[in-house]
């Protein structure tokens, strides 16, 4: 048995679905489902019920989660536990990042880059939110600051801005308006960007779009905001993007962003990092303690100048920013 079959066992437990299982570990399910069949073998015990359209955790599969995640932690923890037992130094702290971080929140980040530069050499990291919150479970990134909402087991969360979304539109048709209702778009259809490359959150505003009457949808196949937008420009479709992406001028010949009247959707960003290490006795109790007062503090009102690219809300779509690889470079704080 190595250490990479217990990590595909919870990854499949966690998902019950091999596909997606398969899709957070970068690999194919046809291996997946082989290593999975391999540690069946050796243990001597079925660990899933499974079939074309659905997956379940048998009785043994059930009481091996909670030791295979136990395992997996303690084996993860290794490098930053060889570390604290080293004593202290002047370490590399990695602090992930998502694309299209609002500039008062990057201020932040710099301060605190500052204030620990005798401790801490702070780096930043980009990716997605799923991404960088995984890699600050497995101790590979510092702490991060990812779009909301985040359930994550051993994970602390503060909460720091909320930013007003509004609704992307065809100018031709809502040019000169000042706000939108969903009632005046039932006959319009809902555009995405590629499955996956949006935050958490706009899964929650699908189902209100449903409950509102908006059942048509498209998906694309690429996660880059100016192909909804070039779909908008079409006409009969729209999609939902930050609402300060109406004060750029790219684009407002054809689509116009605004808000809505019967609707306040909000995209929220946090810094996360794990609650063990924050700890009196962590390993980064001092760094984590710092970002929580920067963070902390109230915001000072936004530039009125558009900031970088407000437009992408994907939080790490392809074309938009690197992604994070599955496992960062392993002597991360």
């Amino acid at each position: 048995m190595e250490i990479f079959h217990l990590r595909y066992f919870v990854a499949v437990a966690e998902n019950l679905s091999f596909s997606r299982a398969a899709r957070q570990l970068h690999m194919a399910t046809s291996p997946l489902s082989r290593r999975i069949r391999d540690l069946e073998r050796e243990l001597g015990r079925r660990l899933f019920d499974r079939d074309s359209h659905h997956v379940a955790l048998t009785a043994a599969g059930a009481a091996l989660l909670p030791a295979a995640k136990d395992v997996l932690g303690r084996f993860d923890d290794l490098p930053w536990r060889l570390r604290q037992a080293l004593g202290p130094e002047r370490r590399t702290a990695y602090v992930g990042v998502v694309p299209a971080l609002h500039p008062l929140l990057r201020e932040r980040l710099a301060r605190l880059e500052t204030r620990c530069a005798d401790a801490y050499d702070v780096k930043r990291w980009p990716g997605n939110s799923g991404n960088l919150v995984a890699a600050v479970q497995r101790g590979d990134l510092a702490m991060a600051l990812v779009h909301l909402p985040v359930h994550a087991e051993g994970i602390e969360v503060l909460e720091l801005l909320h930013e007003p979304l509004g609704a992307l539109l065809p100018a031709a048709e809502f040019g000169g308006r000042g706000s939108v209702s969903l009632s005046e778009l039932t006959d319009h259809t809902y555009v995405t960007s590629a499955p996956g490359t949006l935050p958490t959150y706009f899964d929650q505003l699908k189902v209100r779009l449903k409950a509102a009457g908006i059942h048509r949808e498209i998906n694309l196949e690429i996660g880059d905001y100016a192909s909804v937008r070039e779909i908008v420009a079409n006409g009969s479709v729209f999609g939902i993007t930050l609402l300060s992406a109406g004060s750029r001028g790219e684009g407002k010949d054809t689509s116009v962003v605004l808000p809505f009247r019967d609707f306040s959707p909000a995209l929220a960003t946090g810094l996360v990092w794990r609650r063990d290490r924050a700890r009196p006795d962590g390993d980064l109790h001092t760094l984590i303690s710092a970002a929580g007062e920067e963070f902390a503090a109230p915001l000072d009102e936004p530039p009125d100048e558009p900031f970088d690219a407000p437009l992408d809300t994907s939080g790490g779509a392809p074309g938009n920013a690197p992604e994070a690889p599955p496992h960062p470079p392993r002597d991360l704080g």
